[in-house]
């Protein structure tokens, strides 16, 4: 079972998927809650969601809308420029070419778990100057990767046209999964690109003169307040919170026994009572980020049918099922069982 990550993606794509589901009539707040994400959570603009809990919301999302197309259309359903800070950063550059240099520069705000790089190949003999936007998936946590690049490359495409007022293509559109039995929705949402499968990367293929196309209703005083704002939160991600710090050693320490407030502060190189202190100053005690852990790795869990809720209990440092079953229920309202039967 390979280990969950603390990778993480914004709030804003969150409320994306969730307004794109309740289009096609899911209920997008059971939705949410299906996956451990409360309404408390979807308010914060620049909070954070675990890759896992989105990934289940993509599983759940596609089974609630009976639409596996669901990710490919998530550009077109919704508003691209609500993706938060970095919408606001890329609105105001000047070109397209300034565009992606920051959409490549400020990636993890948006989500940490995919790497996406830009690069401008020459003309050769056969053809002009090309420029390649690139996607590699880098988080353990991405299980669905074809419902990550199909919904990434469609808000690619929809913020590309919103902010230059042309319906620009890409001159070859790039998968790095198999060619699904059915690429119609593909040849829509891209057209009129020519669809690769089986690619290297997943990739958008441009010709390099769209870099210079101006954004429409770019403002040169605005850019630098919203470019500040997109560095304090990648600092932010980059430099690990004491509450993110803290949550990592308890997973590391969980092998079939709960981690202690000692042994933690013992890894952190901090006295017990200092870590208290500093906890309880960011609104947040050693027990709240226990159960916080364990309920968010319980949720993986419990989606992965070959591991028993017994073992579950264990891998949680639970002295006994019984105690873990208790302790769900709480968190959740349901049991472990009714839990899985709900929504594996």
């Amino acid at each position: 079972m390979q280990p969950k990550t603390n990778d993480s993606l914004s709030v804003g794509s969150i409320n994306l998927i969730l307004f794109a589901a309740r289009q096609q009539g899911a209920d997008a707040d059971a939705l949410a809650r299906a996956v451990g994400i409360n309404a408390v959570q979807l308010k914060n603009p620049d909070g954070r969601v675990l890759i896992q809990q989105v990934q289940a919301l993509w599983h759940e999302a596609i089974i609630a809308t009976n639409d596996s197309a669901l990710p490919l259309k998530l550009g077109e359903m919704v508003n691209p420029l609500a993706l938060g800070v970095l919408a606001y950063v890329m609105m105001h550059c000047p070109t397209l070419g300034h565009v992606f240099d920051k959409l490549c520069h400020y990636q993890d705000i948006v989500c940490e778990g995919v790497r996406t790089t830009g690069q401008l190949m020459p003309a050769d003999n056969q053809s002009g100057a090309k420029y390649t936007l690139s996607l590699r998936i880098t988080s353990p946590d991405i299980i669905y990767p074809e419902h990550t690049f199909n919904s990434e490359l469609s808000i690619y495409m929809s913020v590309i046209r919103a902010l230059t007022g042309q319906r620009l293509t890409a001159l070859e559109t790039r998968f790095a999964y198999p060619r699904p039995s059915d690429t119609r929705e593909h040849e829509r949402v891209f057209d009129p690109t020519l669809l690769l499968f089986d690619a290297s990367e997943t990739t958008l293929v441009f010709d390099a003169a769209l870099l210079d196309t101006p954004i429409l209703n770019a403002n040169s005083s605005l850019f630098p307040l919203f470019e500040k704002h997109a560095n304090d939160i990648l600092n932010q991600l980059h430099t690990p919170s004491l509450k993110s710090r803290v949550k990592t050693e308890i997973i590391s320490l969980m092998k079939g026994e709960e981690p202690t407030l000692v042994s933690v502060a013992d890894r952190l190189a901090m006295g017990v009572r200092t870590l208290q202190l500093h906890l309880k100053e960011s609104g947040t005690s050693y027990q709240q980020l226990l159960d916080e852990t364990r309920k968010e790795l319980a949720i993986g869990h419990l989606r992965e049918p070959n591991v028993s809720t017994t073992d579950i209990a264990y891998l949680l440092g639970f002295a006994e099922p019984s105690v873990f079953f208790r302790s769900f229920k709480k968190w959740t309202g349901q049991t472990p069982g009714a839990y899985r039967l709900a929504y594996a």
